[in-house]
């Protein structure tokens, strides 16, 4: 199947990792990447040193592209990424946070720029900065995104926008890839959906309590890691979401997520001070260490898990070339069978 986004990105189908923390790890990147998407490595829990080790370790896994992740607003954020434009990754997807800078060193080596977006505003400016493509996150998806749904974003951006558009929430088969391409997308991003597949390295017990959830089982809060992001509704996240970190808890989780990412506790000071304040400090800590409980040991009492409301629409743990595969053919389906009842 052939879009803009798979023109440009120079891959088969027009399907993309979403960069997860703790998720997108180098493993599932390459198996996306085999199957003929894109692949799409998280930064946001790794040192610099380690981020190269990891690169390094993708390419050994893939000669296809891939691309590699940053959450602007994150520690280090910036000395990840100019790992990554080192090693010339053939593509950077950036969010939150201005990315002019990364996309002036990326064309310099023929690489392209995928900016994450919510909103319009924050659309019109990456297209001003020189971005090769938006990737537009409505309401449905996991952790981070705005107020409005992919149904009214995608067609709204895609309206105002020359760049090729990946669609992001609520996608998670062919239905949902023929209608971003009828929105005026040009393919998609999957994060829930590849989170439920053979590759993902996720602990079997948080697939198999996620596989139980339904679309109603997910929760919209600011207070789970200090951004508005969906979350599964299990105890952990209903009680962060209602409550407030001590004093203790925040200081103690941080210095785990210092000593983790190799930060001096200033930067993790400033990270959350760009965000609104000490107090999303504290979540930002607590969210990633309850982000790794619940996936290294699929303990869903204690620890919290980014969902999808598309979560109720997945059944099984397909590999990624099964999953990809299916998943075209099943839009080139859906597109023709709409084609003729048009016609009709």
């Amino acid at each position: 199947m052939k879009t803009r986004m798979t023109e440009l990105l120079g891959i088969q189908h027009p399907i993309m990792l979403a960069g997860m923390a703790f998720i997108s790890l180098p493993k599932l990147v390459a198996a996306v990447s085999n199957a003929g998407g894109i692949g799409m490595l998280n930064s946001v829990a790794y040192t610099p040193n380690q981020v190269r080790e990891v690169i390094k370790e993708i390419k050994s896994l893939t000669d296809k592209p891939f691309g590699v992740n940053a959450t602007l607003v994150m520690p280090n954020a910036r000395e990840n990424i100019e790992i990554a434009l080192e090693e010339k990754v053939p593509i950077i997807n950036y969010a939150l946070g201005k990315g002019d800078w990364i996309i002036k060193a990326v064309h310099a080596y023929g690489g392209k720029v995928l900016a994450t977006v919510a909103i319009e505003k924050h659309a019109r400016r990456a297209e001003a900065d020189g971005a090769d493509a938006l990737v537009v996150t409505g309401h449905e998806a996991a952790a981070h995104g705005a107020e409005v749904g992919t149904l009214v974003l995608i067609p709204s951006i895609a309206s105002q926008s020359k760049l090729p558009i990946i669609a992001a929430g609520g996608f998670c088969d062919g239905r949902g890839l023929a209608a971003a391409l009828v929105l005026g997308a040009d393919g998609i991003s999957m994060g829930t959906r590849f989170m439920l597949t053979q590759e993902c390295e996720m602990h079997e017990q948080a697939k198999a309590l996620s596989l139980k959830a339904g679309m109603e089982d997910t929760i919209l809060s600011d207070r789970i890691d200090g951004l508005p992001g969906r979350w599964l509704k299990n105890p952990a996240a209903l009680k962060m979401a209602k409550g407030r970190p001590s004093p203790f808890q925040a200081f103690s989780s941080a210095l785990q997520i210092r000593r983790m990412i190799n930060v001096p506790f200033y930067k993790l000071l400033l990270g959350g001070l760009k965000q609104r304040g000490v107090q999303d400090l504290a979540r930002q800590a607590l969210g990633l260490k309850g982000l790794r409980v619940a996936i290294e040991t699929g303990d869903l009492d204690n620890g919290v898990l980014p969902i999808s409301q598309a979560i109720g629409l997945m059944k099984d743990l397909p590999t990624c070339k099964d999953l990809i595969e299916r998943i075209v053919a099943e839009a080139q389906a859906v597109l023709e069978a709409a084609r003729i009842k048009a016609t009709a």
